[in-house]
């Protein structure tokens, strides 16, 4: 079954919660899941970029992964956040975890080496070869410092049968709309980016991996089914709403925008691990003033 069928709609990148001696806090991880589900998201995505996975041990890594599968129970699909720089790292990775309530991997091409494109091809075939369940690309140049250009996109597409998806986060439209043209028709295409989630949809996009829908959840996963539903015009006012709120996820670094919110809506303690820090008193201040406007 495409992964269009079970992946359409708002995916949230969840955080990982810390307690104030930087442990994970796996109550606020629980209230977190409720929260997001029970606000009408699609699916969660776990040990992504904004769950600050750099900096959780393997141990944690697979008590984050039990404890969220048990707690999500097949209420929505969970995917599940395996990348790396080196390739057979990442196929050995697989056997850490408990694949058995995981919908799809999630993975990051290579950070820092930044291989050539034929490089990166042959990463993700080779992942793609030794996973056992369906990959999505996830396309983040900012982060990575190497792009995956839409030619390598459609041709990993093409030639790799267990490829089935792709998290573009390259903010570049044109690109974007290269491969919305050219994919195969069962391939899932989802935003990177909260920003442009709603015009990339208007391009053929199914939906977004979303940090905002974090603490937002109700009214960005709306927005998305909207516009999904072509009700543009509705969306749009949704959009223009949360667009404040946009900014201020990413003022400084992710995730501690999204965790000053979800500290001021009294979910989390806002802790994160070196070397990411709180917002300054200024930017978080500006959090406050926006839940405020919006309440």
């Amino acid at each position: 079954m495409s992964l269009i069928n079970k992946l359409t709609g708002t995916g949230v990148a969840i955080i990982t919660p810390f307690n104030k001696n930087s442990e994970v806090d796996f109550d606020a991880l629980d209230r977190m899941i409720n929260f997001i589900i029970d606000n009408g998201v699609e699916y969660i995505v776990t040990l992504g970029t904004t769950g600050e996975t750099p900096t959780l041990t393997k141990k944690e890594q697979r008590e984050i992964v039990d404890f969220t599968a048990k707690k999500v129970n097949d209420r929505v699909p969970l995917v599940l956040g395996i990348g790396g720089n080196n390739t057979q790292e990442v196929i050995d990775y697989f056997s850490n975890f408990s694949l058995e309530k995981i919908t799809a991997i999630l993975s990051s091409s290579p950070n820092y080496n930044k291989p050539s494109q034929e490089g990166i091809f042959q990463h993700y075939k080779a992942i793609a070869e030794a996973s056992p369940l369906p990959v999505i690309l996830y396309n983040v140049p900012g982060r990575t410092g190497s792009n995956i250009t839409a030619e390598t996109t459609l041709r990993l597409a093409k030639e790799c049968e267990n490829i089935q998806g792709i998290k573009e986060a390259s903010g570049n439209m044109i690109q974007c709309m290269h491969i919305l043209k050219n994919m195969p028709e069962d391939f899932l295409f989802v935003s990177g980016d909260d920003h442009i989630s709603l015009p990339l949809i208007a391009c053929g996009s199914k939906g977004v991996i979303s940090v905002v829908a974090n603490c937002f959840p109700k009214d960005f996963s709306e927005l998305i089914r909207l516009s999904l539903k072509n009700g543009f015009q509705k969306a749009a006012q949704l959009h223009l709403k949360l667009l404040p709120a946009y900014d201020l996820l990413f003022v400084e670094n992710n995730p501690a925008g999204v965790k000053a919110f979800l500290y001021e809506l009294k979910i989390i303690e806002n802790e994160l691990r070196l070397p990411l820090v709180s917002l300054t008193a200024a930017n978080h201040q500006k959090v406050k003033d926006f839940l405020a406007s919006v309440s």
